[in-house]
């Protein structure tokens, strides 16, 4: 009988001890992994207050020297497009091209998703890979350094839609998801 309780026992606890082996082995890929979180993150802010806004508030800019609100969604998408391209070595398409393209809310918005789904490609690769040469601005770079670059271009202009959304006396999305609704 005490035969039967410890093999039982071991049978029970065998299981529990190979998943606190896997839960402290370390993620796959943690450079990319931690560039793909920060670009979740903001990006997903970004697209939250483009879908918010009015479409009359697309056309919202504090002064005449700085873009509006709409071009920083089309801004937003368009280097979306140039950093993660070159994240995949491939060619890359005008930074400015959604931006001078498209006008509308509809548009705009649309051009942030394809975007978005496109980059998620670029999320996906190895460490490996993504220590890979590619061209940037005229340079060569890493794959990796493309990828932070758009995760931090994102939160640069997400700071700058923070702003127009509290000038326009709006919460930003990121202040909402806090709780604390300042």
């Amino acid at each position: 009988m005490k035969k039967a309780l410890v093999l039982l026992a071991l049978a029970l606890a065998l299981p529990a001890v190979a998943h606190a082996q896997d839960a402290a082995a370390p993620p796959a890929d943690p450079g990319v992994g931690a560039a793909r979180t920060t670009w979740q993150i903001m990006t997903r802010y970004v697209t939250m207050a483009a879908e918010e806004l009015s479409e009359a508030d697309y056309a919202y800019k504090p002064v005449d020297s700085v873009r509006s609100f709409g071009q920083l969604v089309g801004h937003v998408a368009g280097a979306q497009y140039m950093f993660c391209a070159a994240a995949l070595g491939e060619a890359p398409r005008a930074e400015n091209e959604v931006e001078s393209t498209a006008t509308t809310k509809a548009a705009l918005v649309a051009a942030l998703k394809a975007s978005t789904e496109y980059c998620g490609r670029a999320y996906q690769q190895t460490d490996a890979a993504a220590a890979g040469s590619t061209q940037l601005f005229g340079g060569n770079v890493t794959r990796m350094f493309a990828l932070v670059l758009n995760a931090s271009h994102n939160g640069e202009h997400y700071g700058n839609i923070v702003t127009y959304m509290r000038m326009k006396g709006m919460v930003p999305p990121s202040s909402r998801q806090q709780g604390g609704g300042n």
